[in-house]
């Protein structure tokens, strides 16, 4: 079992970058796939992007893809959202999670981004 905790949200301007981390308690961090996904005030939960237990495999959304990094470092049990180019819609609370087999069964409590046009 692990236990998400994101950090590093806040204010930005448009065309800006951030970094958010999500620093995972237990022992077996290494062993989950890990991913970020977010809720924009008044819209449903999306998928961002996530990466394999070892890191060799990513995944984005077609809206981040080219702008987002994702990586982790299991050393440290630390997944990192790269985020650059930022626009005004990727407004929304970020959320880090663990994935269990096929179910994303571990969440954060989410950090938030604002970019202001």
């Amino acid at each position: 079992q692990v236990q998400p905790v994101e950090s590093g949200g806040t204010l930005v301007q448009a065309g800006g970058s951030l970094r958010l981390s999500c620093a995972a308690s237990g022992r077996t961090f290494s062993r989950y796939g890990m991913g970020w996904s977010r809720q924009a005030p008044g819209k449903e939960r999306e998928f961002v992007a996530a990466i394999s237990w070892s890191g060799g495999s990513t995944y984005y959304a077609d809206s981040v893809k080219g702008r987002f990094t994702i990586s982790r470092d299991n050393a440290k049990n630390t997944v990192y959202l790269q985020m650059n180019s930022l626009k005004p819609e990727d407004t929304a609370v970020y959320y880090c999670a663990a994935r269990d087999g096929l179910v994303w069964r571990y969440w954060g409590q989410g950090t938030e981004v604002t970019v202001s046009s």
